[in-house]
């Protein structure tokens, strides 16, 4: 019995030993608690001065560019289509046959020469009442139609002629002497080579910020240099399906580098406010129509919604919903729920 006795006995003393090491129920509550308490960064809100500015894309295009086509059908008898030069307002650049319209421009001049005879002898004979006035009508008559039909013949004759609608530069030609055109076909291009337009489009939410005279900056691909235009139109309204409305600029610089088609990031400077408030882009939390931040308030958790304005590289501007001062968390905002105690590990605020 003694021998069976002492194990047990041993074996109560350690138990016993044991639950006196652990601690009381006030302490575990007191550590749990205590882990409530999250570490987090803090950004001290303060107004600064925010230069709106926001980049887009654009392209550089010719500020006018045609294709040239004829208003006729028929077969190119001399063309003048110096290819990269420029020509001048007006200068013939292709001729297609028209010998068919001359000899019947020549038929109808004669017969108005000599209609216009006969109306001049019936004006005299009308005066001592040789012929009747019947008569005399039906002379003038054809002396007018004739004159018409002239006018028509000679419109033709202008069709058969393609001239240059602008002083500009001719692109490449796609057509020989003697080939078949007809009006659908693109003989060569011309577009004005002194000037140059910028277009690009911004969000519909800057639209109110785009007038007439703004001056933009803008540079082209493998190009560091940055270059000046000036805004002179709008579309007027909002693209249904972009939300964007079109912008377009007269460029004011001039370089060998600029050639229309060319791909530019475009800047523009849409004010200053000088009692912008910005935060880290990371404090924000975004939701299916709204956004929020977590303030830090008596020492807790608060959750605040917020709009936001301007976008910068790590930062963005907020609207409304934080005052100058507030104390926003930065870091583990996914962890935190409302009421929430919060020990502050670091504590930044805007330079």
């Amino acid at each position: 019995m003694k021998v069976i006795t002492l194990p047990i006995v041993l074996a109560l003393l350690i138990l016993i030993g044991c639950n006196s090491n652990k601690p009381s129920g006030n302490a575990v509550d007191m550590k749990s608690k205590g882990k409530m308490q999250l570490k987090v960064d803090g950004y001290i809100a303060k107004p600064t001065t925010l230069i709106n500015q926001i980049t887009v894309s654009g392209s550089l295009l010719a500020f006018e560019e045609v294709a040239l086509m004829s208003e006729m059908s028929g077969r190119v008898v001399m063309i003048n289509l110096p290819e990269g030069k420029a020509v001048k307002k007006g200068t013939l650049l292709v001729k297609i046959y028209d010998e068919d319209l001359q000899a019947n421009l020549s038929k109808l001049n004669a017969q108005l020469e000599l209609q216009q005879k006969i109306y001049e002898r019936q004006t005299e004979l009308i005066k001592i009442n040789g012929i009747s006035q019947n008569d005399y009508d039906q002379t003038s008559l054809q002396v007018n139609m004739l004159k018409a039909e002239i006018d028509a013949q000679k419109s033709l004759i202008r069709k058969t002629e393609v001239l240059a609608p602008f002083d500009g530069v001719i692109g490449l030609k796609n057509i020989s002497v003697g080939a078949q055109v007809n009006t659908t076909t693109q003989l060569a291009t011309i577009r004005m080579d002194s000037k140059l337009k910028l277009d690009f489009s911004v969000p519909e939410k800057y639209s109110s910020e785009i007038k007439s005279g703004l001056d933009v900056k803008f540079s082209i691909y493998g190009d560091e240099n940055q270059y000046d235009a000036t805004v002179f139109a709008t579309e007027g309204s909002i693209d249904a399906t972009t939300r964007n409305i079109k912008v377009r600029a007269l460029v004011n610089s001039k370089s060998d580098e600029l050639v229309p088609g060319a791909f530019t990031n475009v800047q523009l400077s849409l004010g200053e406010n000088k009692n912008a408030i910005l935060i880290p882009t990371q404090a924000i939390i975004p939701q299916e129509r709204n956004k929020s931040i977590v303030i830090a308030k008596g020492g807790k958790a608060h959750f605040v919604q917020v709009k936001t304005g301007v976008r910068k590289e790590s930062m963005v501007e907020i609207t409304d919903g934080i005052n100058d001062g507030d104390t926003v968390i930065t870091n583990g905002i996914l962890f935190l729920k409302e009421g929430v105690k919060l020990s502050f590990s670091n504590f930044k605020k805007n330079k």
